[in-house]
């Protein structure tokens, strides 16, 4: 792809996707949205994400053979959402190189809660050899723009987070 999508930047904040609700089958016994949806959510926002700033997504993938990976996710619940509630997900670039894309996700409801928050890690991938492979040279030059403005944020509540059993004393 000769032209970018999505803008050049500054990106002085995260990349907020539209606002969604919960539906009624995403809900649990327990009353609240199932884990598996917050999944869901988080992994249909990093397509948006991909197609909204790189134009890299579904027909792209299609028409290059050539798409995202996830080869890693942490996802850490905070707040229930109820069916109904609105949410939206703010997308940051934590890090990148050639071939790799470090991204932080933070769902937020309606009133600025974070509801859940997810880091993965994806990886550009040829469909052909099924094998990583390096962006084109003006996708690393947007990802080069965005982690440096994402960078002077910040940190983030979660990034990093180890999974274990806090003890106290």
């Amino acid at each position: 792809m000769s032209t970018p999508i999505g803008h050049d930047g500054p990106y002085a904040t995260p990349v907020n996707l539209p606002m969604q609700h919960v539906e009624p089958a995403w809900i649990d016994y327990n009353g609240h949205m199932n884990v598996a949806y917050y999944t869901m959510a988080f992994d249909q926002a990093i397509d948006k994400f991909l197609e909204q700033e790189f134009g890299l997504g579904e027909a792209h993938a299609g028409r290059t053979n050539v798409g995202p990976y996830s080869l890693q996710n942490n996802v850490s619940y905070f707040a229930e959402l109820l069916e109904g509630a609105g949410f939206y997900i703010a997308v940051r670039l934590v890090d990148h190189d050639e071939k790799r894309m470090h991204l932080f996700m933070e769902m937020l409801k309606e009133d600025g809660q974070v509801a859940a928050v997810s880091e993965g890690m994806l990886m550009n991938v040829d469909h052909t050899t099924r094998r990583s492979t390096p962006y084109e040279g003006w996708v690393l030059k947007r990802l080069a723009q965005m982690q440096a403005d994402h960078s002077k944020l910040p940190v983030p509540d979660g990034l990093g987070a180890v999974i274990g059993i806090r003890r106290k004393g």
